[in-house]
């Protein structure tokens, strides 16, 4: 039986040869692997539409089983050439495909997450500005997740009485009176709470231009990875790779 799904490429891994199992994010059924016989071919049908990052329609042959579809062909919807093009947003977009892969169960539907992927690998191609889509992705993930961080009010009293500080392990905000109750909690300023609140919430077919300081993204990415270490099992090499490149561009 011949399937076409709508899908965005997010993990290649060869397999002998001359193939590839590819991992697609699909509109219609969400993590599918496909097996690519001969992708590796410099001259291969496949070898194009069987990229990372690539979006398309792809064409498979399913069996009558729970086997793995062979791919039969695919046609590119876009390659996001500029993004290929530029090693820091490559790095992203890398850590960001690594992401859905680790935090979406095969054959689960979310349109949502799909539509997510798909924007941000949009907004990378453009040049838009690649830390803070970054952050926004994390943040809307952890909502996915059904883990994001309490960001409206005290975790513990809700009280809305600023200043507040983050704590890690009781997952949100604290006010100055339930400050004591964890005292590795880590002083945010309110600009950086009021941005992952924001990225919580927001749609991001709305976006526009974002202005943040310095300091700022430096304690959104602190907090974000804080809060990720501590609530998800994950260890990704694309993130170590692109905190490398952080780090350079700082020095």
């Amino acid at each position: 039986m011949l399937v076409k799904w709508e899908g965005i490429v997010i993990r290649t891994t060869n397999y002998g040869e001359s193939n590839k199992v590819v991992t697609l994010f699909t509109r219609e059924h969400g993590k599918v692997g496909v097996m690519a016989r001969g992708a590796k071919k410099p001259k291969s049908r496949l070898a194009a539409v069987s990229q990372l990052f690539t979006y398309g329609f792809f064409l498979c042959k399913a069996g009558p089983g729970t086997g793995m579809p062979d791919l039969s062909q695919g046609d590119i919807i876009e390659s996001y050439r500029e993004l290929r093009q530029d090693l820091a947003r490559t790095a992203y977009a890398a850590y960001i495909a690594e992401l859905t892969d680790r935090l979406s169960e095969e054959r689960e539907a979310n349109p949502f997450v799909f539509q997510l992927l798909s924007l941000t690998l949009r907004y990378l191609d453009e040049g838009r500005d690649p830390e803070i889509l970054c952050r926004i992705f994390e943040s809307k993930m952890l909502v996915v997740a059904g883990i994001r961080p309490h960001l409206h009010g005290c975790t513990r009293c809700g009280s809305e009485q600023e200043p507040y500080v983050f704590s890690v392990t009781q997952g949100g905000l604290l006010c100055p009176a339930c400050q004591g109750s964890d005292p590795y909690a880590i002083t945010v300023a309110p600009a950086t709470w009021k941005l992952l609140r924001l990225f919580q919430l927001f749609d991001l077919e709305r976006l526009g231009e974002i202005e943040v300081k310095a300091s700022t993204r430096s304690q959104l990415r602190h907090v974000l990875h804080r809060f990720m270490d501590e609530h998800l099992e994950l260890r990704l090499k694309s993130r170590s790779f692109l905190e490398q490149l952080e780090k350079l561009s700082l020095s």
